[in-house]
């Protein structure tokens, strides 16, 4: 059974390199080793909790107050809170929002998310962005440096370590819910023009309803399905999906994509865009401490057009190990990293940003649609 924190008990944070904060947890009690990543987004902290590319690692918000309209079913991205841990500058206990059904802090109970708050956010954010993202332990247990020093070294880390069989779904299956109206909530979207299967590597429900609102009847597989298994399915398109942790750990993944290249149309979003550039022949790196919130400026390199978007990701495609057959389509106008690619022969391409970001920005929208296009050229 999860214990629930008494709201003000204390709870610590210790980063791999000895930096220490003290503060009052919130949520879950317990121990938990994670990476520790900022997030820049001023709202959605929902979507961020059960947002499954957060396995492995525990989130620091760097708005300062969180929790103040509560909680809800319709916002939720997957089945369940992924990250290990909540890090926020203040939580607000009591929420206020019509559409609200709990306060956060008994929604993080329910998965076992530990929280910390009280802390100076602001200064752990400076500390990784100098330092870069890194292996951190909370405690609302043991207060001693040495011992959590001594846990913490025992941890793996998430480099070469495969964390999608963690967020991946067991079994295949449909979906049918379209996106979300003011009036009716969700509602099945019926309407079935082509055939899509998406590979689950931690895939947000928003990817799927946004699917289904070009049309699109979409089936839903586990992450270890053979390419075989999924051209028997004799989809119309393939869509490889968002997920955690390093890329370069999905060797058998990348193997069964490259089976599938050329075979028929191929879009991929963040992981699902690292698997594709790998099996394109390209290589993985990691970010110093990786794009995370919902404030990225990113250029399409073919219109020129820069467009707002929703991040979270901690390693990139290498754009000087691509080929000439693959053309870099988006950057990102921060760092310069590759945020999109396309194929010159191959109908396919990818995106490194998330389109389906809920509450928003909604700017890249529109890639759903030329995901939809590409299929219908290539029918």
């Amino acid at each position: 059974m999860v214990e629930t924190m008494k709201q003000g008990s204390k709870a610590v944070l210790l980063l791999s390199d000895g930096t220490l904060f003290s503060g009052r947890a919130f949520g879950a009690g317990g121990e938990v080793c994670a990476e520790v990543v900022f997030n820049t987004s001023l709202s959605g902290y929902q979507e961020v909790l059960s947002d499954p590319s957060y396995f492995g690692q525990m989130v620091l918000m760097t708005y300062p107050h969180i929790g103040n309209y509560g909680v809800n079913d319709e916002d939720q991205e997957s089945r369940r809170c992924f990250l290990s841990a909540f890090i926020v500058k203040e939580y607000c206990t009591y929420p206020s929002s019509w559409r609200s059904t709990s306060n956060l802090a008994d929604y993080m109970v329910k998965d076992g998310v530990i929280g910390l708050e009280g802390i100076d956010t602001r200064a752990l954010t400076r500390h990784i962005r100098a330092a870069g993202a890194m292996p951190g332990i909370i405690s609302t247990e043991d207060f001693e440096v040495e011992s959590l020093q001594a846990k913490l070294k025992q941890w793996p880390g998430i480099e070469g370590v495969n964390l999608v069989e963690g967020v991946t779904v067991d079994k295949i299956y449909e979906w049918h819910q379209g996106i979300w109206d003011l009036k009716h909530g969700y509602q099945d979207e019926a309407r079935v023009e082509k055939r899509v299967v998406v590979y689950d590597f931690g895939v947000k429900y928003n990817i799927l309803r946004l699917l289904k609102e070009v049309g699109c009847q979409v089936t839903v597989v586990p992450a270890g399905t053979p390419a075989r298994e999924i051209l028997e399915l004799n989809p119309d398109g393939l869509f490889l999906s968002n997920g955690p942790g390093d890329p370069s750990a999905l060797g058998e993944i990348v193997g069964e994509i490259k089976q599938l290249i050329g075979k028929l149309p191929i879009c991929g979003i963040c992981l699902g865009h690292q698997v594709l550039g790998q099996a394109l022949g390209g290589k993985t790196y990691k970010l110093k401490f990786g794009h995370h919130g919902s404030n990225h400026p990113v250029m399409d390199l073919t219109t020129k057009e820069v467009e707002i978007t929703a991040q979270n990701h901690g390693f990139c495609v290498d754009v000087d190990s691509l080929g000439d057959e693959v053309e870099v389509t988006h950057v990102n106008l921060n760092d310069q990293t590759v945020e999109g690619l396309r194929h010159r022969k191959y109908p396919l391409f990818s995106f490194q940003y998330h389109p389906e970001s809920s509450p928003g920005p909604h700017d890249s929208a529109y890639l759903f649609k030329r995901f939809r296009k590409l299929m219908d050229d290539n029918c």
